[in-house]
């Protein structure tokens, strides 16, 4: 068999190819719009649901008040949920061949992993700021101002791009698209509801308590909620980016020593 080409390195060509296999990606949502559309009503059904069935068993006395809380909880949960899709596309992509098509171009092979993550986190800040308008709709409001409620749409998109490393290192792992699917459920549900962004961890039994104030999806959405409420976003935030630079040292390296084996 002949060697591949050769990859093409650089960081302006690296760059180039990322920015070429993210416009790929994101022109399959134009193909298939139903795809954007069961993307964006998964949250909006966790929106209303919250607010209206378990908004008045939460004690913040009024919904208005729960919607507020909520909604940081909802942007965080929305980037986390939605960085699985990374896995789920690159588990797909090995099936249909086109990893391996990927791989005999001169391209940068990191190039497919970041189209990959960047194209899913514009379709995160996409759902996130649509969330945004929902939740104004039902009472939510950015107290601290539109400074940082860019800062705070922006985090979480960040904390979502970091998560999709996770993810793609598992898709290209298990290399199967139902498999993907159900791994990546197994490690997003426990780190997204046994946290602060449904209700305070101070409601939990004191043994979740311990797991859920470390919980990088807690520290995330403390932060985005200091943000959205104008208060203090310290120590929070530094907490949150050490997660997000943790996450990326080892996943990044992870995936794409995956890629390279993944067929």
């Amino acid at each position: 068999m002949p060697p591949p080409p050769a990859t093409r390195s650089g960081l302006p060509r690296v760059v180039t190819d990322a920015l070429v296999m993210t416009r790929r990606n994101l022109l399959k949502y134009r193909r298939i719009p139903t795809l954007l559309f069961f993307s964006t009503i998964q949250p909006i059904m966790f929106v209303l649901l919250f607010v209206y069935v378990f908004g008045g068993a939460v004690e913040f006395g009024s919904a208005r008040n729960y919607a507020t809380f909520l909604l940081p909880g909802i942007f965080a949960q929305t980037s986390v949920f939605g960085s699985t899709t990374t896995g789920i596309g690159l588990a797909d992509d090995i099936n249909k061949g086109l990893i391996e098509r990927f791989r005999s171009l001169p391209m940068s092979r990191s190039a497919v992993l970041i189209g990959r993550t960047l194209s899913d986190s514009a379709r995160n800040l996409f759902v996130v700021v649509l969330m945004t308008i929902v939740g104004y709709l039902v009472g939510f409001r950015f107290e601290g101002g539109p400074l940082r409620a860019v800062a705070a749409l922006a985090l979480a998109v960040l904390f979502g791009f970091s998560f999709s490393w996770i993810s793609a290192a598992i898709g290209l792992s298990v290399r199967d698209v139902e498999t993907a699917q159900a791994a990546g459920f197994v490690w997003v549900f426990p780190l997204t509801f046994a946290s602060s962004a449904f209700v305070p961890t101070e409601t939990m039994p004191s043994w979740l308590q311990a797991f859920a104030r470390v919980n990088p999806v807690t520290v995330t959405v403390d932060t985005l909620r200091a943000l959205t409420l104008g208060e203090p976003a310290t120590p929070s935030l530094w907490y949150m980016l050490a997660w997000i630079a943790g996450i990326l040292a080892v996943f990044v390296p992870l995936a794409v020593r995956q890629y390279r084996r993944a067929v």
